[in-house]
């Protein structure tokens, strides 16, 4: 009966995560209108698949720590109501934050419900060292460091780009052979015709009549590489957060570990699929005015964040690395939507006592109905 109801509570809580966080990565593709509402979902879905998928290999780290290790007692950990509350706490607070549109952190409201779960169940007794080093300095610390390095990329990306004077079509031509002196003396030269490389603009090259090589649009090269910057954000969520929900299906008994990251993994799809829109209106035309450039750098700093936080096995909220990234763009360009953020920012001081009390009310009821 309890392995049922932790089932349909992880199932849950997938669903939530997949609604709530499926489109973070591919807002800016939206927002900039680089790619309409449903080519930009169909890409962070197949991408955050591809990271979900990927996490058997490369996120073991997370398993542990989510699995409430060092922050739980372990004799604690390994009850199934344990498991139920901090799944249906963290379910319930998510889905409620995506039925008003707010991008809140799946990581955040696991924390709180898992230390609402403990408190009740030791009496207060719960261990904050942990608590402190492992889950809340990273949390903290992710969307101001998101903030300055996306504000600081896309300055630097935007001067270079001045300074150099780029234009959108370039072409990588051969101009017309000229002489090259390989030898001389007073009565004899010898010489080889030697092709001459040029990049320049198209116009003046056919104006030259060279012969072009590689024609180079730069527009073209910044939507590819937005798409690809996207696309490595959602990979990272995938690879970042499958692990966090796959972690409280671990200690039940009759779970293997591999089903229990493609059940997930499936589950996320559609919670992504359908019950994305509110959150991708926020996220891609609430928070600040967003341009190809600013997508391009926003996303670059989200995935190698996000990812390297994966590697070291940080609990790094991807919601709060996007958000802040976006924010630190808009704080550059002079754009940014203070009101929006401000509700965002109380929206997160919300998430985890919110998940505290749902977890807490869950781990409640079910111990009334066990005795």
């Amino acid at each position: 009966m309890l392995t049922s109801i932790l089932f349909i509570s992880i199932c849950f809580l997938a669903y939530a995560n997949g609604a709530n966080d499926n489109f973070k990565g591919v807002a800016s593709l939206f927002g900039s209108g680089t790619a309409n509402f449903r080519q930009a979902l169909t890409w962070a879905t197949l991408t955050t698949l591809a990271g979900s998928l990927t996490a058997l290999l490369l996120a073991q780290t997370l398993l542990v720590k989510f699995s409430g290790k060092g922050l739980a007692p372990d004799e604690l950990i390994h009850t199934l109501p344990f498991m139920i509350a901090v799944a249906g706490g963290a379910g319930m607070t998510v889905i409620l934050a995506t039925r008003y549109g707010f991008p809140i952190s799946t990581t955040h409201a696991l924390l709180g419900a898992m230390a609402g779960s403990t408190l009740l169940a030791t009496s207060g007794n719960i261990s904050l060292a942990p608590l402190l080093s492992n889950f809340v300095l990273p949390l903290l610390l992710s969307p101001f460091v998101a903030l300055l390095s996306a504000g600081l990329l896309y300055r630097g990306l935007s001067m270079w780009r001045n300074h150099r004077q780029l234009t959108n079509n370039l072409c990588l031509c051969i101009e017309n052979p000229e002489s090259l002196a390989l030898a001389s003396n007073v009565n004899m030269t010898l010489a080889i015709n030697v092709p001459s490389l040029t990049l320049d603009r198209q116009e003046a090259c056919v104006a030259r009549q060279a012969s072009q090589i590689l024609g180079l649009n730069l527009e073209r090269l910044r939507d590819g590489l937005h798409f690809c910057s996207a696309g490595a954000v959602c990979f990272a969520r995938g690879l970042n957060d499958t692990p966090k929900i796959a972690a409280l299906l671990l200690l039940a008994p009759g779970f293997d570990l591999q089903w229990i990251i493609i059940l997930v993994a499936m589950v996320m799809l559609l919670g992504g699929v359908f019950n994305a829109r509110r959150v991708a209106e926020t996220m891609s035309h609430k928070i600040t005015s967003i341009s190809h450039e600013q997508g391009l750098s926003a996303n670059l700093v989200t995935a190698l964040l996000v990812i390297s936080a994966s590697k070291l096995g940080m609990p790094v909220s991807t919601t709060h690395v996007s958000v802040g990234s976006l924010f630190g763009i808009g704080l550059v360009s002079g754009k940014a939507n203070s009101g929006v953020i401000t509700s965002i920012a109380l929206s997160w001081l919300l998430t985890l006592p919110c998940a505290a009390v749902c977890s807490a009310a869950i781990s409640y009821y079910l111990n009334a109905y066990l005795q």
